[in-house]
């Protein structure tokens, strides 16, 4: 084709780019817009609900009223808990505290991960004492460290975070080290280390490109995973504060009365649910879209 035949070529429109895009990846279109609506409630949760923490006991274990809401027009009245705090106020509120975990505990996991994975992974003397340490990490359960490191150290939303982040390093460092002992042999990285480059520059230029696709979905399974720890650990009571309204808390203290007033656990239970399928639907989506035996077999 020559230039001038070229440039007359109509460009392809954005929107039938995009509707093709959604075509071959279902899973991340959905994922991903499941995932962009429990963001925005969480980022507009003062608007769109009440105060989370207030308390009537005149209206304890109220049950969802709709002729309320159309009376009304507002979304208050997804029914009452024990103390007669908005259930819906309550779960919105609680989205910002599951995502909050999940993303920092993925960001956190990640860099720390990749920093250790690189280094282990380049450097074969410090890979026999790195991954030692890895292997006694993982070794040990994941709910049971990050409980033990909340009743060692309290609790709270950071330390949640960090007793979470603990257990899941060792499954960043192993990705990413399997994925340096594959390209370390490769020839061009033969090369650069005959014209004498750095191992610095080889591990930034060469090797960390390599590890950008298995990270970013090793990501998205970490973010889900630390959804639902943060819940477990809520539940058991060696999480977040009682006070603060988070999933795993509004199911703790909802099983006591799940037989009189179950409309208590289901709004928390199935925002839960959503949001670890959206994670789970993006994170499958990307790993189909990154890969390039799956991307060029679809």
């Amino acid at each position: 084709m020559t230039t001038a035949a070229a440039i007359a070529q109509p460009p392809v429109p954005i929107r039938g780019g995009l509707a093709r895009f959604a075509r071959r990846n279902p899973t991340i279109v959905i994922g991903g817009a499941m995932l962009l609506l429990m963001v925005c409630i969480a980022v507009l949760a003062p608007w769109i609900s009440g105060d989370p923490f207030t308390v009537s006991p005149a209206d304890r274990l109220r049950p969802p009223s709709f002729s309320d809401f159309f009376a009304s027009g507002k979304i208050d009245r997804f029914g009452t808990d024990n103390l007669g705090r908005d259930i819906f106020a309550r779960t919105v509120h609680g989205t910002r505290i599951s995502l909050m975990v999940g993303i920092s505990v993925a960001l956190l996991a990640t860099l720390i991960g990749l920093g250790i994975g690189l280094v282990a992974g380049y450097f074969r003397l410090v890979d026999a004492i790195v991954m030692r340490v890895m292997d006694a990490l993982m070794a040990i359960p994941s709910i049971l460290l990050a409980i033990a490191l909340v009743a060692l150290t309290g609790g709270g939303i950071a330390i949640v975070i960090a007793a979470i982040t603990v257990p899941d390093i060792p499954r960043v460092v192993r990705l990413v080290r399997s994925v340096v002992l594959t390209v370390r042999e490769r020839p061009y990285i033969d090369a650069a280390v005959s014209v004498g480059s750095p191992s610095r520059k080889i591990i930034l230029r060469h090797i960390l490109p390599s590890t950008i696709g298995p990270l970013i979905v090793q990501a998205t399974y970490i973010c889900a995973s630390a959804i639902l720890v943060e819940a477990g650990l809520s539940f058991l009571g060696a999480g977040v504060p009682p006070e603060i309204p988070t999933w795993g808390n509004m199911i703790a203290q909802s099983r006591l009365f799940l037989a009189r007033a179950p409309w208590t656990i289901f709004a928390p239970g199935i925002c839960l649910a959503l949001v670890v399928l959206s994670i789970n639907l993006l994170g499958d989506g990307l790993r189909d879209r990154l890969d390039p035996r799956l991307a060029r077999r679809m």
